[in-house]
């Protein structure tokens, strides 16, 4: 099996371990009339609704309303336009509800985007949640894509007013932080909304976390965890991407209230105190997952970070350079490691980990393996400078292969960058896979990677170049903890001499 075919492999197997009803699986059990969860147990009276958004929420809640049985009274779940009929052409018939199912399906937010259909689910969510009493008992099932799913914005902002400022956003390269720390702003749900709205019920929220670090009032922009919200620090984003000054009259209006939105409304505020977040699943499980069978195949395991994030570029080169140290042992002076350290705060990575990681790479050379994988995860950005197709994932691929193609005793190097949930920008692919060998190969098809760089059209390349056989093409996937990325580095007795 060729490396090419590995990493793909071992791609799949970091989406596996992430896969919706499994991470319900082994996070909910049903003992007679007694619901456990995190070390905690709940009384089930026929008293059990559910609320859900997020691109692997039609997985879990499947597999949640499989366990609960009879005791679900009614659900709403807010899942991505279109899953539902490509889960069923892949297959992946555990992932969706059966025909006698107590559960409302919204899709909606096409292209990661909230919409007026996702707009209609969050309506119904908040009715739902609104008309609970202290005897029932709400789960929140939350994942990646949640805050495109959950779209209710502060009147009186418009639906197309909060989706433009969050598209200016993105496009200005902002991370998902701030993106979310925004959106929480303008929302009546996020921040604590829901929890708040369900009160006095008992809310139960199970996370598959898409965010660095797992932060719970990040993810999905927090719908269950109250937080006050800061205007300074909104104000602050808008303005560090240069949107304060154009700014509509009725965000400026919301903006300029104290406290959470929900607070503005009728229902008092009651306080969030009977609420347990839990997450289930992340970035870390699928690299852990992926680590053990690159070691059953043969390749020599290597975490970095499940934490990369920064600007692609700065991404890609400290790739470039981690490979020209575990490939080079020539190169690997003391300026060679100290260019490495110097670009970890740029991609979010801490110089332990770096250090860890190089001092591994040094210790293993020559112990017999076919190549060491060296894997990692997060979300970097990319600030969009043209009008192409693309997504972060292939562009980071695709400047990867640009730097290893300038030194030869690079090419055998193998790297992957994909979306765990199938899905890079708008596009159908997940990400790519490359080699040093890809600017030649491009060369020789007449294909010059830098004008698609310069107009953000990578899958434009990938797509052109070698009829697509770089693209990484698994389909929706039906979960979400953000990217991995897998790079391969052949052991120097093993890289071809320059």
């Amino acid at each position: 099996m060729s490396l090419d075919e590995r990493v793909r492999d071992v791609f799949a197997a970091a989406v596996g371990a992430v896969q919706p009803d499994s991470v319900v699986r082994r996070s909910l059990e049903r003992r007679g009339d007694r619901l456990h969860v995190a070390g905690h147990s709940f009384d089930l009276r026929h008293n059990l609704h559910l609320v859900g958004f997020g691109k692997a929420v039609l997985g879990m809640a499947a597999e949640t309303e499989r366990i609960v049985g009879d005791h679900l009274v009614k659900g709403v779940v807010s899942v991505p336009h279109g899953i539902q009929e490509i889960l069923r052409h892949h297959g992946k018939g555990q992932m969706l509800l059966g025909a006698d199912t107590r559960i409302e399906v919204f899709e909606g937010a096409k292209h990661n985007l909230p919409d007026a259909n996702a707009q209609k689910a969050a309506k119904r969510i908040h009715e739902l949640a609104s008309a609970l009493t202290e005897s029932d008992l709400l789960l929140v099932l939350i994942s990646g894509g949640g805050s495109a799913l959950l779209p209710a914005p502060v009147p009186p902002i418009s639906l197309d007013e909060k989706q433009d400022v969050t598209r200016k956003l993105a496009a200005a390269g902002a991370t998902i932080q701030e993106l979310n720390t925004v959106r929480r702003a303008l929302s009546l749900l996020k921040g604590g909304g829901l929890a708040h709205f369900a009160h006095p019920a008992q809310v139960v929220a199970l996370i598959l976390s898409d965010v660095i670090g797992d932060p719970l009032d990040l993810i999905a922009s927090g719908p269950t965890v109250h937080t006050e919200m800061q205007p300074e620090e909104v104000w602050a984003i808008l303005e560090c991407h240069g949107l304060s000054a154009s700014l509509p009259a009725s965000i400026r209006e919301v903006l300029g209230k104290a406290g959470p939105q929900y607070t503005q409304e009728k229902k008092k505020y009651e306080g969030v105190g009977r609420v347990l977040n839990t997450v289930i699943g992340s970035n870390s499980i699928a690299l852990e997952s992926a680590a053990r069978l690159a070691q059953e195949m043969g390749l020599r395991p290597v975490v970095l970070s499940p934490g990369v994030c920064g600007d692609v570029r700065s991404v890609a080169h400290l790739y470039s350079l981690l490979a020209r140290f575990a490939c080079a042992p020539g190169a690997s002076s003391p300026d060679l490691s100290t260019f490495i350290l110097q670009l970890g705060p740029e991609v979010g990575v801490e110089s332990w980990d770096l250090c860890r990681v190089m001092q591994t790479l040094s210790e293993g050379r020559g112990e017999g393996w076919d190549a060491t994988c060296l894997l990692a995860g997060g979300e970097p950005t990319v600030q969009l400078t043209g009008t192409g197709k693309g997504g972060r994932n292939q562009e980071l691929a695709l400047r990867l292969g640009m730097e290893l193609g300038r030194e030869s005793l690079l090419q055998d190097v193998v790297f992957l960058s994909g979306g765990t949930d199938g899905q890079d920008g708008p596009t159908e692919a997940a990400g790519a896979v490359i080699d040093g060998r890809l600017r030649q190969e491009a060369l020789g098809q007449g294909l010059d990677p830098k004008p698609f760089l310069n107009n953000n059209d990578s899958f434009t390349f990938f797509s052109q170049l070698s009829a697509g056989r770089h693209l990484l093409l698994p389909g929706l996937t039906g979960t979400n903890v953000m990217d991995v990325h897998l790079l391969l580095l052949p052991t120097p007795a093993t890289t071809p001499t320059p």
